[in-house]
């Protein structure tokens, strides 16, 4: 079944047309803004046709799964970690592969310089996964840029979300220079600081033992070991703490539930994740969401420091 919305831990917000036209004469919205913005995940017979196109530019980036997208009846393919700018007023369509649903965080966006973003034209580009790609930091500016809106309609909430859309299309434009700017500059990194950086972009995954031990050109058996050693967990266990890790972080500054969570770390039933985040963390999601706990050092060690 084709559908436009509707999946299970799918985030959406649209700004209202009285919103958005007080933007296009703002002194900062004129230049940009957002006027629609969502989450889906595994989006299951996702397909969007837009025959005359639209006023704004549409943004997809695909974090997981894969799916394709259309320019004047002229069909690509776009895959986990890339994304692709639809250009304004363009007939276009897109939608989820069949056979691996894709996982995307989409942004129509609109404004005097927001043809300065899609100038590299209608094509899938690449975000490469390594040491430096900061992948899981530009989510949380999307995750900035959405909580901000949820949060009203109020000039002051808007401007800060066009502004942090500035920095989160310019992490996607200019990806060498966003990975640029937090390098440390050291010559060599530890491969276990590797393989968790690997699991810290890739959270919203399913990954395997061999998917991270062929990351930094490990045996599996190897990996496993040096990894055990070294941290004191088995590589896929210490993953599922970093996603509990994670999941805190979300329950308690952004106040989302257990069933908008778990898909966004790449858990397809959420009762089955409330009982691994109940295993690992001494009590259910709800009951740490009402002690009001915030993420610190403290809930870190209890997670990825004991057994």
């Amino acid at each position: 079944m084709k559908r436009l919305d509707g999946f299970p831990g799918s985030r959406v917000i649209v700004l209202p047309n009285s919103v958005v036209q007080e933007l296009e004469n703002d002194t900062i919205g004129e230049d940009l803004h957002i006027t629609d913005i969502g989450y889906y995940p595994q989006a299951e017979g996702h397909e969007v046709h837009r025959n005359k196109g639209i006023n704004q530019y549409v943004l997809l980036y695909c974090v997981d799964g894969s799916g394709w997208f259309a320019i004047d009846e002229e069909r690509y393919e776009l895959r986990h970690n890339q994304y692709v700018i639809l250009p304004a007023n363009t007939p276009h369509a897109y939608g989820s592969s069949e056979q691996t649903p894709w996982t995307i965080y989409w942004i129509h966006f609109k404004g005097k310089k927001a043809s300065f973003f899609a100038d590299g034209g209608p094509y899938a580009k690449e975000i490469a996964v390594a040491n430096d790609s900061r992948i899981e930091e530009r989510l949380l500016l999307f995750e900035e840029i959405f909580g901000c809106m949820a949060m009203g309609y109020s000039m002051d909430n808007i401007h800060y979300a066009i502004t942090c859309l500035y920095h989160f299309l310019g992490s996607l434009v200019f990806p060498d220079k966003w990975r640029e700017a937090k390098r440390s500059g050291s010559v060599g990194v530890d491969v276990i600081e590797q393989a968790i950086h690997f699991m810290h972009d890739n959270l919203h995954r399913k990954l395997t033992l061999l998917e991270i031990a062929e990351y930094i050109h490990y045996s599996p058996s190897h990996f496993s070991s040096v990894f055990h050693k070294k941290t004191g967990f088995p590589p896929l266990d210490y993953f599922t703490r970093l996603k509990v890790q994670k999941a805190c972080e979300m329950l308690d500054l952004h106040g989302m539930r257990i069933n908008q969570i778990s898909p966004q770390l790449g858990y397809d039933d959420p009762l089955y994740f409330s009982r691994v985040f109940t295993k690992i963390m001494g009590m259910s999601p709800m009951s740490f969401k009402k002690r009001g706990q915030t993420k610190d050092d403290a809930v870190d060690n209890r997670i990825l420091h004991t057994n």
